[in-house]
């Protein structure tokens, strides 16, 4: 039924820009409730860091920056929601026009920038989203302003921890995004223990430190992807959520005039790529979520082969609709059947 009504609305959505399209969604979604979640199959049950989920599909950051639309996500039957990117302050983000469809490969180019409401607005949200006991598990994609000073932006890190780290069930540090200058040098070791150093002094030191994962972006060169592993073990982070978009778009023939990251199908492969080295490497010791051109279940499921435990969408939903969390869920039952596999955790990493 959702994917028919999808069928009827789309062609009218696409009549507008990509992100005006967007915007008239969310209105949309942001009108359902939180309420009853589509019964899950106890074979998809993922438990990580002590917390059950009940599917290990979840929604990409970046569709729900302000946190206006989870009751929509629990009820088309995504486990989790990865809400975000959340800044300190709020910010308009880039100058538009700054995304863009390209249809024939069902992908995305964005250079939004991080625009939202800042932490305050979207805090006050969850916190009423905590009182309503949402099911959906809620993580919280952190970022700092565009205007922040380099010798500053671990401060920015450390500020949202002490806002909104006890209202998430896992924390995401963007350190990836190739769309704030600067970003991306944060994922370099040195740069990586600065944040987590501020973000431990701003936790309060009877308080438990929340699951931390840090995203990564599909760019980086093989030797820097092993010495940032390292690192993140070193750390103790959660997690590593692999990957956010791409900035190498050859492939689909972009133009100078869409500059900013790619998403959708062209990034499955580097995605899967980027998933299995950190599998491989970590020897299976760090939980990964895989993020990435995730379109059916095939996608779905050959993420976690290679070696994810959890898996998300978002420019998938886009193409094919709400309806896409149920079949996803339905095909990766099937595709367990077909191999033998009692739950989707055992399916973890078994691609040859």
């Amino acid at each position: 039924m959702l994917d028919a009504l999808y069928g009827l609305v789309r062609p009218f959505l696409f009549q507008f820009d990509a992100e005006t399209a967007h915007r008239i969604t969310l209105a949309m979604l942001s009108t359902i409730p939180v309420g009853a979640s589509p019964f899950d199959p106890p074979e998809l049950a993922v438990r990580l860091w002590g917390i059950d989920f009940a599917n290990p599909l979840g929604l990409a950051a970046g569709m729900d920056k302000d946190a206006v639309a989870v009751g929509a996500w629990q009820a088309i039957g995504f486990g989790f929601a990865e809400l975000g990117t959340v800044t300190p302050r709020a910010q308009p983000g880039n100058p538009r026009p700054r995304v863009w469809r390209i249809r024939e490969h069902r992908a995305l180019v964005n250079s939004l920038g991080f625009p939202g409401e800042g932490m305050e607005a979207v805090a006050a949200r969850i916190e009423r989203l905590r009182r309503q006991r949402v099911r959906i598990r809620l993580g919280i994609n952190f970022g700092p302003n565009k205007d922040t000073p380099p010798e500053r932006v671990a401060e920015d890190y450390a500020a949202l921890m002490r806002r909104m780290g006890a209202l998430a069930d896992f924390i995401v540090i963007n350190v990836s995004s190739p769309n704030t200058p600067g970003l991306r040098v944060w994922q370099q070791p040195e740069r990586m223990r600065e944040i987590f150093a501020a973000i431990d002094s701003a936790l309060p030191a009877d308080s438990r430190r929340p699951p931390i994962l840090i995203k990564l972006a599909p760019d980086l060169a093989s030797d820097d992807l092993v010495r940032i592993c390292d690192t993140a073990i070193d750390l103790e982070l959660a997690g590593i959520v692999a990957c956010n978009t791409t900035i190498q778009s050859d492939q689909v023939d972009n133009t100078t005039a869409r500059q900013g990251g790619l998403s959708g199908r062209p990034l499955r492969e580097r995605a899967r790529a980027m998933i299995r080295q950190i599998y491989a490497h970590t020897g299976g010791r760090i939980p990964i979520i895989g993020v990435g051109g995730v379109a059916s279940a095939e996608d779905a499921y050959e993420h976690i082969r290679a070696g994810a435990s959890m898996v998300e969408l978002y420019t998938g939903l886009i193409y094919e609709g709400p309806g896409l969390p149920e079949a996803i869920k339905r095909g990766l039952i099937r595709l367990m059947n077909r191999d033998g596999v009692r739950s989707i955790t055992e399916a973890r990493g078994t691609a040859p």
